[in-house]
């Protein structure tokens, strides 16, 4: 299934900047392995916010849930869910 994300991340103002930068940098880590993987299809940023859009192949909506709390910035981000169907119109091949 085909689910679309949008998430934004509020991190706290008194959070230590070191521990920001290993937040981040753990995000990205599993961000690209689950790029890797096919899970995470898609990945824009947002301009001028610390947010994104992205796309998720994963099997069912716990699968889903699984991967986006799994995410080292879970706990600070706001998510928003949009399940996706394959659009009559569509002339990609690899649509869901």
């Amino acid at each position: 299934m085909l689910f679309q994300v949008q998430m934004t991340v509020r991190l706290p103002h008194d959070m230590p900047p070191a521990q920001a930068d290993e937040l981040k940098a753990r995000e990205m880590a599993l961000a690209q392995e689950l790029q890797r993987a096919g899970t995470w299809r898609h990945l824009w940023r947002i301009a001028g916010r610390y947010a994104n859009v992205s796309v998720f192949d994963v099997p069912d909506n716990a699968a889903l849930h699984d991967t986006l709390v799994s995410l080292p910035l879970f706990p600070y981000m706001d998510i928003e869910v949009q399940p996706l169907c394959r659009h009559a119109s569509s002339i990609r091949d690899d649509d869901r």
